[in-house]
């Protein structure tokens, strides 16, 4: 066993992959060699005497410290505990625990948004002390955004204002100083700036109405314990308790009209317009009619109010399904069936298996042997191993419901709080006149949103409904998202506000100027005797309200009715459609699809999210040789030089059972699977199959592989296991269980067999296992090779081996085994050292290998997506080792990384670790081909000090220079702090995915957030912007779905302002002309028209059906996603370059009218033109022009463009001469009295209306045509590629790269691996010894038999 040290490697090392090994890595793994290793490089040189796992410092599952505190007032302090968390997740409570008052109350909020750090900050990449100068993510704000700025701190929604803040129940609570929630274990802070000292000041809807009805704010630690009457419907509804209806919507009746409101005047557009249909009203001021604004500007806010309302309602309807469950209830003494939403407290419900917990209750009874059950909480905190749940003594015999109904007391439970893992209360039941007090803990707790499994039925009373639930405790309300494009549209508005104000200025001033200069020329205007002053200010709102449509009022009505139907199109997709579920795509918030064209960073859950959760058996090594089940045609097993190599089919396995020289130890093998676990057999009254009840999954696959194989666990009883072999039964002794633990990484049972004889079988991490074996055994090499390839599929492994013990040693070492485990003190230690007097001089048998089933093409999409340079990071709650192995085998992870391994116990040790990594890798130079070979994993208490303020910004450094980054046993918040603080140090959009109600804080923390309708339930489908049915869709989703619109709506956004910028500077030119009087070119109404009905067509065409590449070659091309990460086709520049293309146009148009009507133009009848014929003539030449452009910059022509371009035109020609005869005839309009006969048929208006276009164009498509040709963009290219078909013959790279992936592996002695472990902790032995499968149930489904009468 020299030859290998705790990794399993061999002493001798291994040699360079393909040449001279880079010194970087050299020098990475001499930092701090002799300390837990914290980089996992597959080419880490080891030494003889290493005795430390590469996980060995892995997080225990105990929770080492907890707060308490002597009353709720008093500030939390930290002490020791030893008690642990049915999850082992270590995390730190911003609530009262283990108090006599029951004062556990206080709910959640994420304190990093009340930092000193914003969303709005982020930091220079050089200052790596996290105190450096703060920069905006934005250009600095204009005097007008501080003002406004300024107005919105006043009211209350300031820069600190988010939805994400404010908890669905109630307002947020302190945190007790020196605490923050979800930071982890030791995460205190002495700086008060990091916490709210002072009372809240954001604006929250719920405040307001509590002030004007008077409501004074509960505080609920004066509100002592709830108490919880049973049986007694009556009584509970006396308290007033809250209903079990959930809603996730994000407005209501109260709030609709302020959020909308707020939301909508967010815009500076609105603020804008709604300030200059003021202006309008003011008497003698404006030169246009006084409704024109103020009519076009409630028509954007209906449209934008519909739209809200649609997608709201979605949301309802969403909630409405799941409140309207069925659950069955107790009533008068049956159970009866209601909908979730009529559950209330006090009630008894009975949850049967695979159901949902519909109310956080207290678990009675159950179906199972000493009132257990087990509890899937994936949909809560990520884990995928079952809980263990246990009624009390005192009512697990309650299984009927006529005993249900005689219960009797009343229970005092803690307050409503946001709190999983802990639960304070007390049962008081009534028997015989007196009452029996029996507290009750979080392991008779049932939580809201976790899934019942193998378990036929339970019984609860539930204790919190609806909003009061823990699950919705730790929801946060729908957030008001805002997107990257949006914010440089307020800011670009705020530019041409100023281009307005300077405009308006230079026109009163002129007026000014005029009327002083020539003054007596002007007598018949009576301007004697006018305040110049006022004059000035008079003339600056005529020109505002002259020039405000500058600012196209109609742009923001337009991209919501565009994102609108770009949504539509997502969700109408039907290659992203999965019919397995019958679950189509669903875009829930459609403001946000341009931001899928410009993600950066992806957040993913794993556990549904990227695998589906079931477990299969796929390979085994028996005494050195491979067996599989579905073997690949390359990999069969052939004769190469007198010797079989390859890999044997099942078939070939039973065969060797009966004569092959290893069917000894095919025996042993099969054997030890089949016994060694923790698996629960339910055999169906009417039928002989079995159905295996696993806590761990991966046990379960063992066992059923087992089956298949022939050797078939059929019972169990207490103190023994009976199995088939191959149609015998045999039944073995269980004697005793070494339990697994994550420090152990392993589990053995003792067992005497039907021989008499006793065996210890024992199985685990191949790290664990190696070192145990006895000296010469014969398969250790061959196995080791099989562990190879195991991990180069991404298969979980396990080792097996085995030893006979004689009755002497077993005699002797029971005793002290049994002393362990009667000891007082460091229980579980003693029972590790017992465990390793046993478990020595094994003999290997072999190896597994499970296969964690991924969802269907996770590993092209992820490939594909870190092509197209999205960096994507795994927030799980699984293990480290489980996270790692996913990692390898959908491809996030590849054999020639480098993992860099941040496993510590303390804070000193976490920011030793991380900065001792970032100064190497900062050591050395920053080579995009070397930073791709690193991959940061990093476990939840870890995490929870890295998060810390002063270390925060090191750990961000470390992980953006790494390819990937695993983040493992991580809590839902932790996972939402993580994406914030991405998010607020970067500049970077960002895409959060999961299918779990623990993804829910994560899903709305980010820019974008991706449910996915899963196993997993609804709830993060629900909270998301966008739900999808499998995570393969992402990838169309981002690359097709998420090019296009942002493509799209960057071309109607610069389009829009350019058209209104051609027309109305024609007005600016013309004041030159009036002698700055405010005189209008254009008639009133057709002004607010040319938005309206002229030019309204094009860019709906060109933001719902333009296509600037086909989707084939989007998905072909990935690349070309770094097009909107780069913001290429929407930016400072290309908008101020359409701006200037606006101004030049008017120009023209304004220079060749005026050429073209000099002097009034005498037509041919002998009258003069005039100015309203002048003026309809330019307004032609316009509407020709911008649709001109328009038809430039279409992409892909269809029905849809040639209606909306050439047909606006017609449409114009068409209504003019209506309008214009019809108007003046009934008071509107009357400007275009008489005008129609001397427009139409005058040759210089036709000629105007061909040239002045051609002349604006030709620059515009001349500019084209070298951009193009001489410096072509990448889309270019490929839009080349697509118009003449051209054939793509690129080598296949992937081929190369593999073949190069597999000659590192053979030179390579060890890889990093994953073991086949996910069940918790503690508890096997409790359920090995409480079962017995072999008694029937009762009538009521119960295992009558064993429950304690």
């Amino acid at each position: 066993m020299d030859d290998f040290n705790s990794y399993g490697t061999s002493k001798y090392g291994s040699g360079p992959p393909l040449g001279r090994r880079n010194p970087f890595l050299d020098q990475l793994d001499a930092i701090d060699a002799n300390d837990d290793p914290f980089i996992s490089s597959p080419y880490a040189a080891t030494e003889d005497n290493a005795s430390i796992s590469a996980y060995s410092s892995s997080a225990p599952d105990s929770d080492p410290y907890a707060i308490s505190s002597p009353n709720a007032t008093n500030i939390a302090s930290v002490q020791p505990n030893t008690n642990s968390d049915s999850t082992g997740l270590s995390t730190y409570k911003a609530y009262s625990t283990s108090t006599t008052g029951l004062d556990n109350y206080q709910p959640y909020y994420d304190p990093s948004s009340d930092g000193p750090f914003t969303d709005d900050t982020t930091y220079d990449m050089a200052d790596l002390s996290g105190t450096g100068r703060r920069r905006s993510k934005l250009p600095p704000q204009s005097g007008v955004g501080r003002f406004y700025g300024r107005m919105k701190q006043r009211l209350g929604v300031g820069p600190k204002y988010s939805e994400m803040d404010l908890p669905l129940t109630d307002a947020r609570a302190q945190a007790p100083l020196g605490t923050i929630d979800g930071l982890g274990v030791g995460a205190t802070y002495q700086d008060d700036s990091y916490l709210d000292t002072e009372p809240s000041t954001e604006f929250d809807i719920r405040q307001i109405f509590n002030k004007i009805l008077r409501r004074k704010p509960v505080d609920p630690s004066t509100l002592g314990p709830r108490i919880i009457h049973l049986n007694d419907s009556a009584s509970n509804g006396r308290n007033g308790y809250l209903d079990n209806h959930i809603s996730t919507t994000k407005y209501n009746i109260a709030t609709f009209l302020p959020k909308f409101l707020f939301e909508q005047f967010s815009k500076y557009s609105n603020l804008f317009f709604l300030f200059t249909c003021i202006i309008q009203q003011v008497p003698n001021v404006s030169p246009t009619n006084r409704w024109t604004t103020i009519i076009t500007l409630g028509i954007v806010l209906l449209v934008s109010a519909v739209k809200e309302l649609i997608e709201d309602f979605k949301r309802r309807n969403a909630d409405k399904d799941l409140n309207n469950a069925p659950i069955l209830v107790l009533n008068n003494g049956i159970f009866e069936t209601r909908k979730w939403v009529n559950v209330s407290v006090g009630d008894i419900v009975r949850v049967e298996s695979e159901e949902s917990i519909p109310a956080d209750m207290v678990l009675l009874a159950s179906s199972e042997p000493e009132g257990l059950c087990y509890i899937e909480t994936a949909n809560l905190d990520g884990e995928t191993n079952l809980k263990i749940k246990q009624a009390l003594d005192e009512t697990a015999t309650l299984v009927s419901p006529t005993e249900l109904s005689r219960l009797k007391g009343r229970i005092k439970s803690e307050q409503p709080n946001s709190s999983l893992y802990t639960y304070e209360a007390t049962i008081m039941m009534e028997t015989f006149g007196n009452e029996k007090e029996v507290p009750l803990n979080p392991d008779q707790l049932l939580l809201r949103g976790a899934t019942l499994r193998n378990t036929p039925w339970v019984h609860g009373v539930v204790v919190f409904t609806g909003h009061e639930t823990k699950l919705m405790r730790n929801a946060t309300a729908a957030p008001i998202k805002r997107t990257a494009v949006e914010h440089m549209v307020n800011l670009q508005i705020i530019f041409l506000f100023a281009i307005l104000i300077i405009l308006s200025v230079i026109s009163a001033a002129g007026n000014v100027i005029k009327t002083a200069v020539a003054g007596p020329t002007l007598s018949y205007l009576y301007l004697a005797g006018t305040n110049k002053f006022g004059l000035f200010f008079s003339d600056l709102l005529t020109n505002w309200v002259l020039f405000s449509n500058l600012v196209p009022i109609s742009l923001f009505v337009t991209v919501e009715i565009v994102k609108y139907y770009q949504a539509f199109l997502i969700s109408s997709d039907l290659d992203m459609y999965y019919k397995h579920t019958d679950t189509p795509t669903i875009c829930r918030t459609s403001s946000l699809v341009e931001e899928l064209g410009q993600i950066e960073y992806i957040f993913s859950d794993k556990t549904g999210t990227l695998t589906r959760n079931v477990m299969e058996f796929k390979q085994c090594s028996i005494a050195g040789i491979c067996y599989g089940d579905e073997i690949p045609e390359d990999k069969r097993a052939t004769e190469i030089d007198g010797q079989m190599v390859g890999i044997f089919d099942f078939k070939t396995l039973n065969d060797n059972l009966d004569s092959h020289p290893t069917k000894e130890v095919i025996h042993e093998f099969l054997t030890l699977i089949a016994t060694c676990h923790t698996v629960i057999p339910e055999r169906k009254p009417d039928d002989d199959q079995i159905k295996y009840q696993a806590a761990s999954p991966d046990e379960g696959a063992l066992v059923e592989g087992a089956a298949k194989l022939g050797y078939r666990f059929t019972t169990r009883r207490p103190k023994s296991v009976t199995i088939n072999e191959l149609g015998t039964n045999a039944e073995y002794e269980l004697l005793n269980i070494c339990e697994f633990n994550s420090t152990r990484k392993r589990m053995s049972a003792i067992f005497r067999c039907p021989d008499g004889r006793i065996r210890l079988y024992c199985k685990g991490a191949d790290t664990v296992i190696l070192e145990r074996l006895s000296p010469g055994n014969p398969y250790v090499e061959a196995t080791m090779q099989h562990l190879e390839e195991y991990a180069a599929d991404g298969l979980r492994t396990l080792c097996l081996a085995m030893r006979a013990i004689s009755d002497a040693e077993y005699a002797e070492w029971s005793a002290i085994f049994d002393r362990a485990a009667t000891t007082l003190t460091n229980r579980s230690e003693e029972l590790d050292k017992a465990a390793d007097l046993i478990e020595k001089d094994m003999f290997l048998l072999g190896a597994t290998a499970i296969e964690d089933k991924l969802q269907d093409g996770v590993p092209d999409t992820i490939h594909t997506l870190q092509t197209a340079g999205i960096k994507i990071w795994v927030l799980t709650g699984d293990r480290q080792e489980t996270a790692i192995n996913i990692g390898m085998s959908c491809k996030l992870l590849s054999e020639d990384m480098s993992l860099l391994v941040v496993n510590e116990e303390s804070k000193e040790d976490a920011q030793s670790n991380i900065k001792s990594k970032l100064s190497a890798i900062k050591g050395q130079s920053a080579e995009t081909q070397l930073l791709d070979t690193l991959a940061l994993v990093i476990d939840g208490k870890s995490l929870g000090f890295a998060l810390e303020k002063d270390l925060e910004k090191d750990f961000l450094d470390l992980a953006i220079m790494c390819k990937a980054v695993i983040c493992c046993r991580v809590s839902p918040l932790q996972k939402a702090l993580v994406v914030k603080l991405v998010k607020r140090h970067l500049n970077a959009i960002l895409l959060a995915i999961g299918d779990g109600a623990n993804d829910v804080s994560m899903i709305q923390a980010a820019h974008v957030g991706v449910g996915i309708s899963g196993m997993e339930g609804m709830q993060a489908a629900r909270s998301a912007d966008v739900s999808i049915g499998q995570f393969k869709y992402l990838r169309k989703l981002l690359l097709v779905h998420g090019a296009w619109s942002y493509q799209r709506l960057s071309k109607v956004i610069l389009y829009s302002f350019y058209k209104n910028i051609t027309l109305y500077m024609t007005q600016f030119w013309y004041v030159f002309q009036n002698a700055f009087s405010g005189q209008v070119i254009y008639e009133s109404w057709s002004i607010t028209f040319y938005n309206v009905f002229f030019t309204v067509a094009p860019p709906f065409v060109l933001g719902v059906f333009d296509q600037f590449i086909n989707a084939r070659l989007l998905d072909r091309y990935p690349q070309l996603y770094q097009l909107g990460q780069k913001g290429t086709f929407f930016n400072v520049r290309s908008f101020w370059a359409w701006i200037l293309n606006g101004f030049y146009h008017s120009i023209i148009l304004y220079v060749g009218a005026e050429f073209t009507y000099r002097n009034s133009l005498k037509e041919t009848d002998g009258l003069i033109a005039g100015h309203w014929v002048w003026g309809t003539a330019l307004y032609t030449a316009c509407i020709l022009t911008v649709l001109g452009k328009a038809a430039l910059i279409t992409n892909l022509w269809t029905k849809y463009a040639v209606i909306s371009i050439p047909g606006s035109f017609l449409f114009w020609l068409i209504f003019f001469p209506v309008y214009g005869t019809v108007a003046p005839m009934v008071g509107v309009s009357e400007e275009y009295y008489g005008i129609m006969p001397h427009l139409y048929s005058e040759l210089p208006f036709w000629a105007m209306c061909v040239i002045l276009p051609m002349l604006c164009l030709i620059r515009d498509f001349t500019w084209k045509y070298a951009k193009r040709m001489y410096f072509p963009k990448s889309y270019h290219h490929v839009q080349e590629i697509q118009k003449y078909n051209i054939a793509d013959y690129r080598p296949r790279m992937e081929q190369f790269q593999k073949a190069i992936r597999k000659v590192r592996q053979v030179q390579r002695m060890r890889k990093q691996r994953g073991f086949a472990f996910s069940q918790a902790d503690e508890g096997q032995s409790r359920i090995i010894r409480a079962y017995d499968t072999s008694q029937g149930r009762g009538r009521f489904g119960e295992m009558k038999t064993l429950h304690r009468k």
